[in-house]
């Protein structure tokens, strides 16, 4: 029961820590976003169902193992084991196609959003996202603890150029 709890909790700790994946629209409540994402995932469940398939890998063989004692050696014998049993959804890739054609038909499109650094975070006063704002290639997110996220786009640093004078 301890290994289960560990394996969930590093589950979602590393969940935490990837891009925000969404399919974004400025301007759009976030709410709106995903009653839209939800809506388009129903749809492409209705037109391309799960279609689970059971499949088997191939069979391992593990070799004898070898002895040896007083200059002596032998070695005991093989075996082979069935490859491994596991289920596939042969329509994933389908349903995921479908689900992104009905986003595009919203005026959505899938982006991938990164974590804010540390030094981000810190400079943010808490919120949460209520409307999708535009996104530059310095926006990042902050996870909030109850599954929200706050989208930021800090400034770039301005930086001035120096140039030496010439002498005469």
């Amino acid at each position: 029961m301890k290994m289960l709890v560990r394996i969930v909790f590093f589950g979602v700790f590393l969940a935490g820590c990837g891009p925000l994946s969404l399919y974004y629209k400025p301007g759009v409540s976030v709410t709106r976003q995903q009653n839209d994402t939800t809506n388009c995932q129903v749809q492409a469940l209705q037109e391309v169902p799960v279609n689970t398939q059971i499949r088997q890998g191939p069979p391992i063989y593990y070799p004898g193992n070898r002895y040896c004692n007083r200059g002596q050696c032998w070695r005991t014998g093989g075996y082979w084991d069935r490859g491994p049993v596991y289920s596939v959804d042969a329509n994933k890739g389908l349903r995921n196609r479908v689900t992104q054609m009905c986003m595009a038909q919203k005026g959505y499109q899938p982006v991938q959003i990164k974590p804010c650094s540390a030094g981000i975070k810190a400079q943010v006063p808490p919120g949460a996202t209520t409307q999708l704002p535009p996104l530059s290639s310095t926006s990042c997110f902050i996870r909030n603890e109850d599954g929200s996220y706050q989208i930021v786009t800090p400034q770039q640093a301005n930086y001035q150029i120096v140039t030496p004078q010439q002498g005469g």
